[in-house]
């Protein structure tokens, strides 16, 4: 069974909802039989190139004061840090066009999840800079890339096509935001949504995936039944 997930580099839900899904995931009992995937969802693709405080930036956005945007930023960490999850209030934003490219290379290269868990570790649990070339190059390195292939890729224009159509494609099905999830191309889950309810998702799509079989009960040789098309039910 599959789960594709739309993120954002920079988005905290995102790193919040990922953490609460991998923690439904681990409570559902077919976990090993899932497989994962993540796409691009660029929230702002008009975000400048050079870092600015986030402080600064979600002032502007949202027409609040700075120490506004830091109160508020204060009750997204207490949601991360509920989760377990280290969060560095204080930290950079700039545009992730770079960082979304280099996570397709990542999943080319099959090492795609390192290179999301090195991203949001590095930005949401360090407060880095994620943005530049040296620091993502640096950062493939953490996940397992060749720095030189890495630096290709960054340097030129790899994989932009591939995150426009990831952000075309979440919005063909409706997402306005993001983290989005669709589980097994059937259901769609949006936002940082509790633990349980992504098992629940999780066990409904296996459910109709993967129906029960009927329990066979009395013997076999004895029953009123058909065989071989005998009685075949034409078709609707």
């Amino acid at each position: 069974m599959r789960v594709d997930i739309w993120s954002d580099i920079v988005c905290p839900w995102c790193y919040i909802g990922k953490a609460r899904f991998e923690q439904g995931l681990a409570a559902f009992a077919h976990a090993d039989r899932v497989e994962v995937e993540f796409h691009s969802f660029q929230l702002d693709p008009s975000a400048p190139a050079e870092p600015e405080p986030v402080a600064r930036m979600l002032a502007a956005k949202m027409g609040l004061t700075e120490e506004q945007a830091r109160s508020a930023e204060a009750g997204v960490a207490d949601n991360a840090r509920g989760e377990g999850l280290a969060y560095a209030a204080e930290r950079p934003h700039a545009n992730t066009a770079d960082a979304h490219r280099l996570l397709h290379h990542a999943k080319a290269e099959g090492v795609q999840k390192q290179m999301v868990e090195a991203l949001f570790a590095a930005y949401f649990g360090a407060g880095e800079n994620v943005f530049g070339t040296e620091e993502l190059v640096a950062l493939a390195g953490r996940a397992g890339l060749d720095t030189g292939k890495a630096r290709e890729v960054l340097e030129g224009g790899a994989y932009a096509d591939e995150v426009r159509r990831d952000a075309e494609e979440a919005r063909a099905m409706g997402a306005t935001g993001v983290p989005f999830f669709v589980v097994d191309s059937r259901y769609g889950v949006s936002g940082a949504q509790p633990a349980e309810v992504f098992t629940r998702v999780l066990e409904q799509a296996w459910a109709d995936a993967y129906p029960q079989a009927p329990v066979m009960v009395g013997g076999a040789d004895d029953a009123d039944g058909c065989a071989d098309g005998a009685c075949a039910v034409p078709e609707e």
